[in-house]
């Protein structure tokens, strides 16, 4: 984990993303659109918008993984994090990737004055929740979703 260090993108880092954000779609079976990149991305570097980014950086400069995240607001306890989306390259699992953007994001959260840091996984996803059980609480809460749309 020493080796792997975790910043914000920059321009240059666009392709990179581009791969590890289509891999992430890919995981959960989302068809990703030019579209829905392009405005990911947009997001990112928008100052006024909340969705930041970090990737994971080997050694190299390269990288490996990525975590999406923005503040959420909850009117009875404050603000708190949510991590929307957190994907390693699959060459690269197992080596600290995860616990490190995790603690770079606690690290984030305290100095923004954060309550908690929340995410979703699917069930299933065995690999990524014995990393999860490391570094945070499962919750017993369920989660509901109502589309609005046919999209949805």
């Amino acid at each position: 984990m020493s080796d792997i260090v975790i910043s914000a993108p920059t321009e240059a880092d666009h392709s990179r993303w581009r791969e590890l954000f289509i891999g992430y779609a890919e995981f959960y079976h989302v068809d990703m659109t030019e579209e829905r990149l392009a405005e990911s991305w947009a997001w990112i570097h928008d100052v006024n918008h909340p969705v930041e980014c970090l990737l994971a950086r080997d050694a190299d400069g390269t990288a490996i993984g990525l975590a999406h995240f923005s503040p959420d607001h909850s009117p009875l306890r404050g603000t708190r994090g949510f991590l929307h989306d957190l994907f390693v390259d699959p060459a690269h699992r197992g080596g600290g990737t995860v616990d490190a953007i995790l603690a770079e994001l606690r690290r984030i959260g305290r100095a923004r004055g954060w309550y908690q840091i929340r995410w979703n996984t699917a069930d299933d996803n065995y690999r990524a929740r014995a990393v999860y059980d490391r570094n945070g609480e499962k919750t017993p809460f369920l989660l509901y979703v109502m589309p609005v749309n046919e999209s949805g």
